[in-house]
């Protein structure tokens, strides 16, 4: 089985060992790690399952440092995407646990509100800027071409887009991006 990551939610925050078991019942996943795919080496729980459809997926639970924890969706390459639905319903899902034991929601992808990117926190005031990222390498010249960049694909929601680009416009990189493309960008944040 060859896996790729449907949906990825990373969240922060501490779980007590009850909490911890809580959330390996609610998800029912074995306490073994996954052994294959992106990530393997940070899984602590997981399941396979089959949908109706016939899709092969893993559920996956897996620990980042002291107190990051991260819900992954994963298919077989081979069998194909589950179903939006599948990926939609998952996404309730893991937001609910999240809320339920009191975890912070740092980064979905894909992300489907603006809540859920990860946008890097500004640099302190009197911070001195880094000299890196100060050229615009890309060969990006429009916002199409731009999205993928950023990690989007074209039917990314709007607000998702909005956040990523406002998150580029901070870099310095984005005064030497060309004029074009600083316009459209612009016009879209105005929503023109």
């Amino acid at each position: 089985m060859r896996l790729v990551p449907a949906l990825r939610m990373l969240s922060q925050g501490s779980l007590t060992d009850d909490q911890h078991q809580q959330l390996l019942s609610s998800l029912q996943l074995d306490e073994s790690p996954r052994t294959e795919g992106p990530g393997a080496a940070m899984s602590v729980a997981h399941r396979s399952f089959t949908t109706d459809s016939g899709n092969q997926l893993v559920l996956d639970l897996a620990t980042t440092g002291e107190s990051g924890w991260i819900l992954a969706l994963f298919y077989d390459k081979q069998g194909g995407p589950p179903s939006d639905e599948t990926v939609e319903n998952h996404r309730v899902l893991f937001r609910g646990l999240a809320e339920q034991f009191g975890l912070h929601i740092l980064d979905v992808v894909p992300a489907a509100t603006a809540d859920e990117v990860f946008v890097v926190p500004p640099a302190p005031y009197g911070t001195p800027e880094s000299a890196i990222g100060v050229s615009w390498d890309p060969p990006h010249e429009t916002l199409e071409q731009l999205w993928p960049h950023l990690g989007l694909r074209e039917d990314a929601p709007r607000e998702v887009k909005k956040v990523k680009l406002r998150e580029i416009m901070r870099t310095p990189a984005w005064a030497a991006a060309p004029e074009a493309l600083r316009f459209q960008a612009e016009n879209f944040l105005r929503d023109r």
